[in-house]
């Protein structure tokens, strides 16, 4: 349609002086668009990732289009200036819906509008006591009763008991060996999108949920228990994944989180069952409290993280009181290096090959890992970028070998 809408504005144009008017106005519209990612995303920095150049394409058609669009409001009959006026929303939406395949965030217009699409999932039906895992579980475990097609994914609730953390609801997904009689006691993924974003984004643009089905249809419907708690707050509020003014980010994650799973789900309660998973600040996330606290997490995934958790220009003086010392410590390389070394941790970094900047990050903080006894592994997606591309290209080579490694776990 937005093709159609910019034919028409230019081939019914009136000639000569019409339509070079209207070429001109749809330069000057792609010219304005590209200068615009060029400042907003190259000197400023405002995203905090590189723009690549299927989005900028996209954000200078659009522009492009609605310059095509404003040139023919002036000068023009009634009905045409009426299509001028319908076409700018046309261009906009073309446009945005350009951008989000190049990143590959939302499926449909559901996804856009709903922060959450799942429903509340209640909790009384999830009560389990948290203990050992049986060993085997892969070779011996077999349900009593018909197993679902399917796992289950729903919202609850995780009191911030501790923290005070002003967290917005969990996302969780059970799979099918978790919604029969005598069920068995599963590992535990702990999962973060980035910001902005809401923890359903893991299994909407991250469709984690349809990945362990899958790997669930091959194993007698056992796949590890995923929570994604909230680590931000709001969509664009960034606590970095520590104790700050902000927000008591990392009490909530590493208490209050754990004690909920621990006493509402039916999952083991030893740390090689236990994995963290996040994309880029959630990635950040991942590695900064995987790698400080090596007593609640062995399996750490960094997909796109930043090597040092920030908010810009006033990080120390919003989120660590001034303080440089704080800020510091809150590093993942200077985690890693004050918990050095680890013991039976397995830490998986990965970024996008055309994401020059976060590849960088993802090679310098596994080359740290890997130097503080790590067991380490490095992905670079090929063709993708700081997007969600990148997110299912790695949970497609990693989920599947990840979960067996969970359901393996000795006591």
């Amino acid at each position: 349609m937005a093709a159609l809408l910019a034919a028409y504005l230019l081939v019914r144009s009136p000639w000569p002086l019409g339509l070079v008017r209207t070429v001109v106005a749809g330069l000057v519209g792609a010219a304005a668009a590209l200068f615009a990612c060029w400042l907003f995303g190259d000197v400023w920095n405002v995203f905090g990732i590189d723009l690549t150049a299927t989005t900028r394409m996209w954000v200078a058609l659009a522009c492009a289009g609605i310059g095509l669009a404003v040139a023919n409001l002036w000068g023009s009959r009634w009905y045409r200036v009426v299509i001028a006026c319908v076409s700018i929303p046309v261009f906009l939406l073309a446009g945005a819906a350009g951008v989000n395949m190049d990143f590959g965030a939302f499926r449909n217009v559901s996804e856009v509008v709903q922060s959450t699409p799942y429903r509340s999932m209640p909790t009384a039906r999830l009560h389990g006591t948290a203990g050992v895992m049986p060993q085997g579980l892969l070779a011996s475990w077999r349900a009593d009763a018909p197993l679902p097609a399917h796992g289950k994914i729903g919202t609850v609730h995780i009191p911030a008991t501790a923290s005070h953390f002003r967290a917005r609801d969990a996302v969780i997904y059970l799979p099918p060996a978790a919604l029969v009689p005598n069920a068995p006691k599963l590992p535990v993924i702990v999962a973060f999108p980035g910001q902005p974003g809401t923890p359903a984004y893991m299994f909407t643009s991250g469709r984690m949920g349809a990945i362990l089905d899958a790997y669930a249809a091959q194993h007698h419907g056992l796949a590890p228990i995923v929570v994604a708690p909230d680590q931000l707050g709001e969509p664009d509020r960034n606590p970095m994944c520590v104790d700050s003014p902000i927000g008591n980010s990392a009490t909530y994650l590493t208490v209050d989180v754990p004690n909920w799973i621990r006493s509402h789900l039916n999952v083991a309660n030893t740390p090689d069952a236990w994995a963290i998973i996040g994309y880029s600040q959630g990635g950040t996330c991942s590695i900064q409290l995987g790698g400080g606290h090596p007593e609640l997490f062995r399996t750490i995934v960094d997909i796109s993280g930043e090597l040092v958790p920030t908010i810009g220009a006033d990080t120390v003086a919003r989120g660590f009181g001034g303080s440089t010392a704080a800020y510091d410590a809150a590093k993942p390389l200077s985690i890693l290096a004050a918990h050095t070394p680890y013991h039976d941790t397995t830490a998986i970094f990965a970024a996008g090959a055309e994401d020059t900047k976060y590849s960088g990050f993802a090679r310098a903080v596994f080359g740290a890992a890997t130097k503080a006894g790590m067991t380490t592994k490095l992905i670079i997606s090929p063709g993708t970028a700081h997007d969600w591309h990148t997110v299912l290209y790695v949970f497609h080579r990693t989920l599947p070998d990840l979960a067996s490694r969970l359901l393996g776990s000795k006591a």
